[in-house]
């Protein structure tokens, strides 16, 4: 099948295709699409006329290389493979299966000749030997599941039918989520039950193997309240008291360490919240928004949508994709949803709303926080509003058609 090119992230590795002194580590959630990114740059390196022998590919999730788990038997299968002439380009997917792959890596990068490219789900990839062993050896590409631009494209892509009608596309994407294989699935159904499957892998491959639980019921009471409290202001005293009105002590300790857990697999995103007047990091209180909103909408049997707290998400792991780094503002007792410092090193100012054409009160509130706000970074309010509002300098911009358009942030 036909490969759909996800540009917003090949964009950021074809210029180290050919570099040797570079391990290209492919990071995302569990079934973001990395090995179809994987495939694309192998497929664009064929098109520019590189040698098929000289691309080795292993997919150690796939049958005839899920007995490679250490790194004798990892080193012995590129070997048995990498005999061509000139730079060859190593394609390795799901690596963390094997252990001590680390060291094998490295010695390939020390040879020279051999372009890197590796893929893992999950933090522990970039953690202990890989770190120490490569720091300044290689750079770490972040994917994450479909944007809504992405979304829409990719539907076009594989014939599937698109709502003209903008904003019930937006509920579709919202509701459907964007992880790709379930573009290919028309049931509303299936695709639910896909992402379920996508939650139960994450579980048992990226946390219950390397995160002692003793008892799952507990952790999944933790998971279920943090997800369905995502972009709301949260702390863990805050989860701990709520546990304990419903009858369950659950320690502090506990509640981090399964948060960190979350976190580590690429479930949970971390947004740390920052006094504008102090021009300090707030403690304890931090907002936690979903890598993809399927991990909401396919474990609720209520489809209705909070679109606040849903607009905020999208928009948080959009300025992700696009390499901002992102917090939550307060200002004295107002809050800005986001504080953005793109890959340029700027800033702007982000309020998200469904609308602010229901009333002026409405408006006053996602307004005023920027109003306050005296320096000359950019300011947004974004909405699904298609009447745009002028005032203050700020910029009334329609969320759909922001990321429909991919424009940098």
């Amino acid at each position: 099948m036909e490969l759909f090119r996800r540009e917003n992230y090949l964009k950021k590795i074809r210029g180290f295709y050919h570099e040797d002194d570079i391990i290209k580590v492919i990071t995302g959630v569990r079934r973001c699409g990395k090995s179809s990114l994987m495939e694309t740059i192998a497929e664009e390196l064929r098109e520019d006329g590189i040698p098929q022998d000289n691309i080795i590919y292993i997919d150690l999730d796939k049958r005839g290389f899920r007995n490679i788990v250490t790194a004798d038997a990892l080193e012995k299968c590129i070997n048995e493979r990498g005999h061509a002439e000139g730079l060859k380009y190593l394609f390795i997917d799901e690596i963390q299966n094997v252990k001590d792959f680390e060291t094998v890596i490295n010695g390939y990068r020390t040879d020279g000749g051999w372009s890197i490219f590796i893929t893992g789900s999950n933090s522990y990839l970039l953690s202990g030997e890989l770190v120490t062993k490569l720091t300044g050896r290689y750079l770490e590409f972040e994917m994450f599941p479909l944007s809504f631009s992405e979304y829409e494209k990719m539907k076009v892509f594989y014939g599937k039918s698109v709502n003209a009608n903008a904003q019930a596309e937006l509920t579709n994407y919202i509701l459907e989520s964007g992880f790709p294989r379930t573009i290919l699935l028309d049931d509303p159904a299936d695709k639910r039950k896909y992402v379920q499957g996508v939650i139960n892998e994450i579980f048992e491959k990226d946390i219950r193997r390397r995160v002692k639980i003793r008892k799952k019921e507990t952790f999944e009471l933790v998971r279920r309240y943090v997800i369905n409290n995502f972009g709301a202001i949260t702390s863990i005293n805050n989860i701990c008291a709520s546990l304990k009105k419903n009858g369950l002590g659950i320690g502090k300790a506990t509640v981090s360490r399964y948060i960190k857990a979350l976190v580590d697999a690429k479930i949970l995103y971390e947004c740390d919240r920052f006094d504008m007047k102090s021009k300090k990091s707030l403690s304890g209180e931090k907002k936690y928004y979903l890598v993809d909103l399927g991990f909401y909408y396919a474990e609720n049997t209520d489809n209705r949508i909070n679109y606040g707290a849903t607009l905020e998400n999208i928009l948080y792991v959009y300025a992700r994709s696009h390499d901002c780094l992102i917090s939550v503002g307060r200002i004295g007792k107002l809050e800005c949803d986001f504080i953005i410092r793109n890959k340029d090193m700027n800033y702007l100012y982000v309020q998200v709303a469904y609308t602010i054409a229901l009333s002026r009160e409405t408006e006053d509130r996602e307004y005023r926080p920027l109003e306050m706000i005296k320096d000359n970074y950019p300011k947004y309010v974004m909405t699904t509003d298609y009447l745009l509002q002028k005032r203050s300098g700020i910029i009334h911009a329609n969320i759909i058609d922001f990321m429909r358009e991919e424009k940098e942030l």
